[in-house]
C-alpha cells in the first residue's frame, strides 16, 4: 500500500483526470460537504473552473488522502492549514510529513509479552509479592489483567527472569532498573537536545523551511539515529571496564587487608 508521502509524488503529474465535487469525495471516502468545508479552510488549491463548474485532479485527491493521514495522526485542522501552508506545492507537503516520521518515529523495537499468574509464580514464586508488582506497574513495564499480565517489552522480562534464576532477588532487579531508567532518560535528554539545537534549529525559526530543507533533515535525522545508538552504546561499555576494574582492584585491595590464619594483617604471613 502507498504512503500519503508516495502518493503525493505520484500525484505530482496533474491534470491526468479530473473529477466533479462529488466524484472527489466519493474517490476520497468523504461526503461532498467535507470536500466543501476543506476547501473553505484553504486546505485545497483552488480548482479549475469552467463555467459554473469546479474541476478537481489528482493533485487534490492526493491532498485530500494526506489530510485524512494526519487526522489519523492526532493533528487538528489547525495544525493541517499550516503544515500544508508552509509549502507551496504537494512535494513539499510530502517532504514535511516525511520529517515528521523520521522525528518522532520509534526508537525501540521491543515486543510485548503476555504471561498467566500460574506462568508469574513458577518463575518468581514467593517473590511475586504486592509491592514487586505494584513497583513494576509504576515503573511503566506491565499491565495487570484479571488472567495474567502484559510486559512491554520481551527482552526486558526475558532478562529479569534469567537474574532472578541466578539469585538475584525481584526487589534487588526492579530497584536497578528504576535507577537505570532515570540515567537513561537523562541520556536521552542529552542527545535531544544535541539534536534539536544543532540539527533542527531551523524548525524552531519563524521563518518557512528553504526548499529541500525538510528533506535534507530527514535525511540528516536517518543518519544520526544509529549514530547516538552506538555512542550510548560505545559509552556503556566503557564505564564497565572502568568499573568494574576499579571493583576489582578494590576487592584484591580489601582482601589483602584481612586477618589471615595465625595472625593478623600483612605481618602475619612475614619472616
Amino acid at each position: 500500500m502507498l504512503s500519503a508521502v508516495e502518493k503525493l509524488r505520484a500525484a505530482a503529474d496533474d491534470g491526468q483526470r479530473e473529477y466533479r465535487v462529488e466524484e472527489l469525495a466519493e474517490a476520497a471516502g468523504i461526503t461532498a460537504r467535507t470536500l466543501r468545508f476543506y476547501r473553505e479552510r484553504k486546505l485545497l488549491p483552488p480548482p479549475r473552473r469552467e463555467g459554473r463548474i469546479a474541476w478537481y485532479g489528482d493533485a487534490h485527491l492526493a491532498r485530500l488522502r494526506v489530510i485524512a493521514e494526519l487526522l489519523e495522526r492526532g493533528h487538528t485542522l489547525g495544525g493541517i492549514a499550516e503544515l500544508i501552508g508552509a509549502g507551496e506545492s504537494g512535494r513539499d507537503v510530502a517532504e514535511l510529513i516525511g520529517l515528521e516520521a523520521a522525528i518522532v518515529a520509534p526508537w525501540s523495537d521491543e515486543t510485548p509479552v503476555r504471561l498467566d499468574w500460574e506462568e508469574l509464580k513458577a518463575t518468581f514464586g514467593d517473590q511475586l509479592t504486592e509491592e514487586n508488582t505494584a513497583e513494576s506497574i509504576a515503573q511503566g513495564y506491565i499491565t495487570v489483567e484479571d488472567d495474567g499480565i502484559t510486559h512491554v517489552s520481551r527482552r526486558l522480562m526475558d532478562a529479569t527472569t534469567a537474574l532472578v534464576a541466578e539469585g538475584v532477588p525481584l526487589s534487588a532487579v526492579l530497584e536497578a532498573s528504576r535507577r537505570t531508567r532515570e540515567h537513561v532518560d537523562a541520556i536521552a535528554e542529552i542527545f535531544t537536545t544535541v539534536v534539536a539545537g544543532q540539527l533542527l534549529g531551523a524548525l524552531s525559526a519563524d521563518a518557512p523551511l528553504p526548499p529541500g530543507e525538510a528533506a535534507r533533515l530527514t535525511e540528516r535525522i536517518l543518519r544520526v539515529r544509529p549514530l547516538a545508538r552506538t555512542v550510548a552504546d560505545a559509552q556503556f561499555a566503557l564505564a564497565m571496564d572502568r568499573r568494574v576494574h576499579a571493583e576489582y582492584e578494590e576487592l584484591l585491595r580489601q582482601r589483602r587487608l584481612e586477618p589471615r590464619a595465625g595472625g593478623e594483617g600483612e605481618d602475619a604471613c612475614g619472616p
